[in-house]
C-alpha cells in the first residue's frame, strides 16, 4: 500500500513540477516577446497544450521510474500504455498549435483590407490550404502512431504488408476521386488560378469565392446564395475570373 502512494504522490510532485517549468516559460515569454507577435501568438494560443504536455510527460516517466515494484504486472503495463496514448495525443495537440500559430503570423502580415489585396489574397489562400493539409495530416500521422502501440494492430500490419500491392490497387480505385479533389485543391491555391474573395462566374452564377478547402468550394452567389463546387470543378471545367490580374 505505501508503494502504491509513494507513486500518487511521485506523479502529483512531476504534475505540479511541470506545471511550474511551464507557467515560469509562459511568463518569461510574455515578458521579453512584446515586441514579437510570434511569441505573443505562442503565449496566447499554445500555453494550453503545452501544459498538457509537459504535465502528461512528467508524470508518464514519474509513474515509469516509480513502479518498479510492480514490474510485469497487469495495472502496470495498463496505466504506462494509456499514459503513452496521452503523450502522443498531447504532443501532436502541441505541435499543431505550434503550426497554427506560424501560420497565423504570416496570416497577420497580409492584409485584405485594402484597395490592392492580391497578393495579400493569394498567400491568405494558399496558407488556409496548408493549414488544413497540415492538420489532417498530423491528425492522420498521430492515429496511426497510437494504433501501432497495440501489439495486435502491429501484427495486422505486418499482415497487411504482404498483401499492400492489392490493397494499394483497391484503396486508390476507392480514393480515386477523393485524392483527386485534393490535388486539385492544392493545384488551385499555388497555381493562383482562383484565390479567397476572387469574383467569378460559375455555372452562369456571379459571386465570391468565400470559403477554399481541399475538397470542395463555397460560391457567395450576389443574392447571398452558396453554390457549392468541388475543387477538381475549377481544374476541368472553364470559369471566368474577374479579379485574376488584379484586384478591382
Amino acid at each position: 500500500m505505501q508503494n502504491y502512494l509513494t507513486t500518487v504522490v511521485v506523479a502529483l510532485g512531476a504534475a505540479t513540477a511541470a506545471l511550474v517549468l511551464v507557467e515560469v516559460v509562459h511568463r518569461l515569454m510574455r515578458r521579453f516577446g512584446r515586441r514579437s507577435r510570434l511569441l505573443i501568438e505562442l503565449t496566447e494560443h499554445a500555453h494550453r497544450s503545452f501544459q498538457v504536455a509537459a504535465v502528461v510527460l512528467a508524470v508518464q516517466f514519474a509513474v515509469r521510474f516509480s513502479t518498479g515494484y510492480a514490474v510485469g504486472t497487469g495495472w502496470r503495463q495498463v496505466v504506462l500504455h494509456l499514459l503513452v496514448l496521452c503523450v502522443i495525443a498531447s504532443t501532436a495537440w502541441l505541435v499543431a498549435s505550434l503550426l497554427v500559430v506560424v501560420e497565423d503570423t504570416a496570416l497577420a502580415r497580409f492584409r485584405v483590407d485594402v484597395p490592392n489585396n492580391r497578393h495579400a489574397r493569394r498567400v491568405r489562400t494558399q496558407v488556409v490550404m496548408l493549414r488544413r493539409l497540415t492538420i489532417a495530416v498530423i491528425v492522420i500521422l498521430t492515429v496511426g502512431v497510437m494504433l501501432m502501440t497495440f501489439p495486435a494492430v502491429r501484427g495486422v500490419g505486418a499482415g497487411v504488408l504482404t498483401s499492400a500491392g492489392v490493397a494499394g490497387v483497391v484503396a486508390a480505385l476507392a480514393a480515386q476521386s477523393l485524392l483527386g479533389n485534393v490535388f486539385a485543391g492544392l493545384q488551385l491555391a499555388f497555381s493562383d488560378a482562383v484565390r479567397l474573395d476572387d469574383v467569378v462566374v460559375v455555372e452562369g452564377e456571379w459571386g465570391r469565392i468565400e470559403e477554399l478547402t481541399l475538397s470542395y468550394v463555397v460560391v457567395q452567389i450576389w443574392d447571398d446564395r452558396r453554390l457549392v463546387l468541388p475543387t477538381s470543378y475549377f481544374t476541368s471545367t472553364p470559369f471566368q475570373n474577374w479579379t485574376r490580374t488584379e484586384a478591382a
